[in-house]
């Protein structure tokens, strides 16, 4: 065993605070919840939260104990920060300390479907609610597998806690450690439960690829001819809804892992966007939004009828539905499936010039991969006046500790090995850029996505897009043809072709950081120069 992959038990004890709830049940919880003033009873039973200040994940915040046993294998830079094991140390010692005197709820749980390499997770919270958050999220132990419970890592979540910068070197108040080699995860300073899942995440993501298995920021699904399909992306590009098809059986929406038997889930829920969630579009979705059991974060809510309004952004863009996978009529309760045949990228380009629906090769899928591109909307943000592009390394930059090649090496092998066919897909704006344009019709981008996936694009006229260089249909069922064709959507082509250049050329600055470290064909599969 390498030095890399030493693995120290978690010392945390049982008992750590004053008082210590264990895995009660969601009714029990919710009781507790309501008891502390924790949320309210929205009509239907989901329970509503309010996240504070914080209400998305703070990855600047994010730090990796520097320590023999993970850091060469970690890509220090970027999000993946390093401290000291001596002030991790310190810190821990003051959390305990601070727990000790709180009540605490403990949840048993498992972290992906697959037996020969998931992990156990011990998730202490300050909160009855974001302990139901815990067992939606993660999946839940059978009551033989509960009496023989042996944690792998640790999560402790501590809002109520605060890091002090100047002793703890952390950039404020907030802060989420982790130490690699004891798997342990500390949180605190934020009531946002997305924390934990993507701490834990990021543990599989730096563990995984040592047993052969590529871990995907990414959604799955499978048709009814057994055929699998991946889909990639950032949030807000569409994961959850496109996969969440009444057509296919969804495996799971957000994290997964490829390895020498097929893929699997991490996860035993989803963590879905629910602004403006329609009981259309989205009939599955929505519904889980009028469900007891159903965690919503900052959702906006009649405080005397307790009806949910999901078209409101009074407390965030980023309104979050928590809940269980089986509330999806059409899930897999087993979490796995086989070798995929399909994958699919996802962007929500605000500049509007990338093709809704793009055939990919195999270095172009790598090359997009590794660029991880969507964007920002004016507005989201303070400062943010127009469109600006984001490059999320592995469409998961700060839940990702290694090197960006790890991943692009196992996914290239993958794609080789087992003759997938790879996508891209904009699920952004069309006929102008954000402000201009409008977004894609879902519809339309369902349809175009069905098409790629059940074969009927296959051996359909192209034509190779002179800026980007990816094979654009000329035709796909359901949808208008000049829908495929960005620029013919545009009223002044003269605009698009500006745009399209200044979008490939943030490409090319963001990929100049990976030259080195990629194979020749991979970097020249992008964006065209001229």
């Amino acid at each position: 065993m390498t030095a890399s992959q030493t693995i120290v038990p978690s010392s945390v004890p049982h008992g750590i605070g004053r008082r210590e709830f264990v895995n009660l049940s969601v009714a029990e919880l919710y009781e507790e919840a309501v008891r502390r003033d924790e949320g309210v009873i929205a009509a239907g039973g989901p329970f509503v939260v309010r996240t504070g200040k914080h209400t998305g994940r703070s990855p600047r915040d994010k730090f990796i104990v520097d320590e023999p046993g993970s850091h060469e294998g970690v890509w220090w830079g970027g999000f993946n920060q390093p401290i000291s094991e001596e002030r991790y140390d310190s810190f821990r010692a003051r959390l305990l300390r601070h727990l000790g005197e709180r009540d605490v709820f403990l949840r048993e749980c498992f972290v992906g479907a697959h037996p020969g390499h998931r992990r156990s997770v011990r998730a202490y919270t300050e909160t009855a609610w974001a302990s139901i958050f815990c067992d939606n999220l993660f999946r839940r132990p059978t009551p033989a597998e509960s009496a023989a419970f042996a944690a792998d890592f640790t999560i402790i979540d501590a809002p109520s806690f605060k890091a002090d910068p100047d002793r703890d070197g952390t950039r404020s108040e907030t802060a989420i450690l982790v130490h690699l080699s004891r798997q342990e995860i500390l949180i605190c300073g934020t009531e946002y439960a997305g924390e934990m899942k993507k701490g834990a995440f990021g543990i599989m993501n730096y563990r995984l690829p040592e047993e052969g298995v590529l871990p995907m920021h990414s959604a799955v699904n499978v048709g009814e001819r057994g055929d699998v399909a991946v889909f990639f992306g950032l949030s807000g590009t569409g994961k959850t809804t496109l996969s969440a098809d009444p057509h296919r059986t969804l495996i799971g929406d957000d994290e997964h892992g490829w390895g020498p038997d097929g893929v699997f889930n991490f996860e035993g829920g989803c963590y879905a966007k629910t602004i403006r969630l329609s009981h259309i579009y989205e009939p599955d979705i929505y519904s889980t939004t009028r469900r007891f059991g159903t965690i919503l974060e900052n959702v906006a809510i009649d405080p005397r009828t307790r009806e949910l309004d999901l078209d409101s952004d009074l407390f965030t863009e980023n309104t979050r539905g928590a809940f269980p996978l089986e509330f999806i009529s059409n899930s897999s309760v087993e979490g796995r499936a086989g070798h995929p045949s399909n994958v699919v990228l996802l962007t929500a380009d605000a500049f509007g010039v990338l093709p809704p629906v793009a055939a990919l090769t195999r270095d172009q899928a790598l090359y997009h991969f590794i660029s991880g591109y969507t964007a920002k909307l004016a507005g989201t943000e303070v400062g943010v006046k127009e469109p600006s592009a984001t490059f999320s390394t592995c469409f998961g930059a700060p839940f990702m500790p290694r090197h960006p090649g790890v991943y692009a090496g196992m996914l290239g092998d993958l794609l080789d090995r087992h003759a997938v066919k790879a996508w891209l897909v904009n699920t952004g704006w069309t006929g102008g850029a954000y402000g201009t344009g409008q977004r894609m019709d879902i519809t339309h981008t369902r349809n175009m996505v069905r098409a790629a996936l059940d074969g009927r694009l296959d051996g359909v006229p192209t034509v190779t897009d002179p800026v980007f260089g990816v094979e654009v249909p000329l035709d796909c069922p359901g949808v208008p043809r000049e829908v495929l064709q960005p620029r013919a959507t545009w009223a002044d082509v003269g605009a698009y072709d500006a745009q399209a250049r200044r979008l490939a050329d943030m490409f090319r600055q963001n990929f100049r950081q990976f030259e080195d470290g990629v194979a020749e064909g991979v970097r020249s599969a992008g964006p065209r120069s001229g």
